[in-house]
């Protein structure tokens, strides 16, 4: 027993020693966006220099985007050998890769003071900050605090034209993992939805080396996108484990990653439109049914205006009505009344009355499926009109909230940011992932539904057009639509449609989330302190005094500054007069969605 007493402390010590023994490097979780700390517990200013070499061959990951979509540009921004870059990737050295393409760089990993980094020169461009700086430009291969540690710059602010040292987070295996059979370590960029297990099958290691590699554990193996995850590998990495089909994402946390061709999509898209469709006939056959058998037209309970049609809900009949009706049915089989017999806890059902040809519209609905588009679960025809039956949001829609508010109608900054990443996920959607793309053409702030979590999806999709003709871009001489406020200088001028149509539209919409104001509220002076913002050379001390005249009053200054200030940024981008310089939809999706992810580690930490 004494024996026992003694060795107990001693066993105990060496267990809490062997992270340090072997040498793990902690995962940055979401520290990357305390640009002010100083703390490296978890990796922000690089990896510890503990390996068994100061130097060695080491791998970074990096996803092509204009203007880094090639091999000299991606070469030049971490400076790396162009022939090394396109050897490993199995490219010529002036290839073009495909968007959000993942890319091995090869790099020299050495030891700078304590942390391991591979160094690369930036020129400061307009508008940057450390975080942009190392979040947009470089995806996360950089911090915001390594930036300014490495650079020791005094001023707050950073400034057009300054040349900076960037560097890149790598590392170089330690004793123990070389004699595991690691031989390198790969910085593998974390994007959404993605895991640990996943990532380490793409390369062909073991899930618990990963997690080992980074001081994770299966209790603990949350990862988050603009972080690196440590790869250990026994040999160099391949281009075909990166350009590998992967898995798409799950529906709720954004669009498709892959930038390929849409039609790569079609295997999986022709399973979910055998089943949709048939569940639409079959729901609109229930429907029908029962509309005719009731003789009832459905209940108005919410209507929002349109040019075609209306808005209503329907209320499930009592239980026993709906079960009486459906037994004297014969012609029904028993697949029906099962069906229907599920579906009895729902309550609630969106109906669009149509009249006319609607074949086109429940055509294109068929053939979307997407988290932030309003489904189409049902279609009926009765007494000659169509019915269209859609899931019910039950928050309404985005402008209700904006026009009346009260003490439980204010949206929080983390709603609003929501919101707003959700429409251009849909967006997203609509314009990169469907083929052809479409364009909704008529976004506007009530046709931005809620459901129960706050969750945004865009409703009227069956309108949206085709963008049919050179680079998207056609003429329209006659019918201009839309909705007065939200409609692109060019669309009224002439007649010029394109998905930057919808760009534009976004960016008043975003206005109006911030604001809190409707658009036919938003009135000359406010209009001048928005061009005061944007025009701002973003010096952070002005630009906030112009932000805080125009937020919604109701947020009563809970919201960052910085971030807030980086949203009115985007909207003057949206808002440019020439279509061309507007950002694609695609490019306002990451933007966004790195704001909320900033947004959101603001308030762990």
């Amino acid at each position: 027993m004494k024996y026992s007493q003694f060795i107990s402390p001693v066993c105990i010590f060496l267990f809490t020693l062997s992270p340090v023994i072997l040498s793990q490097q902690p995962y940055i979780k979401r520290a990357t966006t305390l640009c002010d700390s100083k703390n490296n517990s978890t990796s922000v200013l690089g990896y510890t220099c503990n390996g068994l070499n100061h130097t060695c061959q080491a791998y970074l990951t990096f996803r092509a985007k204009t203007p880094f979509n090639s091999v000299s540009s991606i070469s030049t921004l971490l400076a790396v050998n162009s022939s090394h870059l396109s050897q490993i990737n199995s490219v010529p050295e002036n290839a073009i890769f495909e968007t959000n393409q993942m890319v091995l760089v090869p790099v020299t990993c050495s030891c700078s003071g304590q942390y391991y980094q591979a160094n690369t020169s930036y020129i400061v461009q307009h508008s940057d900050t450390h975080l942009l700086i190392a979040n947009n430009t470089f995806q996360g291969l950089s911090t915001c605090q390594a930036i300014r540690a490495q650079n020791k710059i005094h001023t707050k602010n950073l400034y057009s034209g300054t040349r900076i040292t960037v560097p890149l987070r790598c590392a170089c295996a330690t004793k123990n993992q070389s004699d595991d059979g690691v031989n390198y370590l790969l910085s593998y960029l974390v994007t959404w939805g993605q895991y640990v297990q996943r990532i380490s099958s793409i390369f062909g290691v073991d899930t618990g080396r990963t997690l080992a590699a980074n001081s994770l554990s299966e209790q603990d193996s949350n990862i988050y996108p603009f972080t690196t995850l440590l790869v250990p590998l026994r040999n160099p990495p391949s281009s075909f484990q990166v350009t590998a089909p992967q898995p798409p994402p799950p529906r709720t946390s954004g669009p498709p990653q892959s930038g390929g061709s849409s039609r790569k999509l079609i295997p999986v898209f022709v399973g979910a439109l055998g089943g949709g469709f048939l569940a639409l006939i079959i729901g609109g056959i229930v429907l029908c049914v029962y509309l005719g058998k009731k003789g009832q037209k459905p209940k108005p309970v919410l209507t929002t205006e349109s040019s075609e049609s209306v808005e209503k809900q329907i209320v499930k009949e009592e239980n026993e009505d709906s079960l009486e009706f459906l037994e004297s049915i014969s012609s029904i089989s028993q697949y029906l009344k099962d069906l229907f017999i599920a579906q009895r806890s729902m309550d609630f059902a969106a109906i669009k009355k149509k009249n006319g040809d609607v074949l086109k519209e429940i055509n294109l609905l068929t053939k979307i499926n997407h988290f932030n588009l309003i489904r189409l679960s049902g279609v009926c025809f009765n007494e000659g009109n169509w019915y269209l039956v859609y899931e019910y949001a039950s928050n309404g829609s985005l402008s209700h909230w904006i026009q009346e508010k009260s003490d439980q109608k204010i949206l929080n900054w983390d709603q609003r940011l929501q919101i707003a990443v959700d429409v251009a996920t849909g967006l997203t959607y609509l314009h990169c992932y469907t083929s052809p793309p479409h364009i909704h053409k008529d976004l506007n702030s009530s046709n931005v539904l809620l459901d129960r979590d706050f969750r945004a999806k865009i409703s009227n999709v069956g309108l949206a057009r085709t963008a049919e003709g050179q680079e998207g871009l056609f003429t329209l001489t006659r019918h201009i639509v839309g909705t007065k406020g939200y409609m692109a200088p060019e669309y009224l001028a002439n007649g010029l449609v394109s998905p930057k149509l919808d760009v534009y539209a976004f960016g008043i919409l975003v206005l109006e989330i911030l604001t809190g104001k409707e658009v036919s509220l938003l009135n000359e002076e406010v209009d001048m302190q928005v061009s005061e913002v944007l025009a701002s050379d973003f010096h952070e001390e002005d630009g906030q005094v112009y932000v805080g005249k125009l937020m919604d009053p109701s947020l009563h200054g809970n919201y960052p500054e910085e971030l807030a200030l980086l949203l009115f940024k985007l909207i003057g981008n949206c808002l440019k007069k020439d279509p061309s310089d507007r950002p694609n939809i695609d490019d306002i999706f990451q933007s966004l969605s790195r704001i909320l992810t900033t947004t959101r580690s603001d308030c762990v930490g």
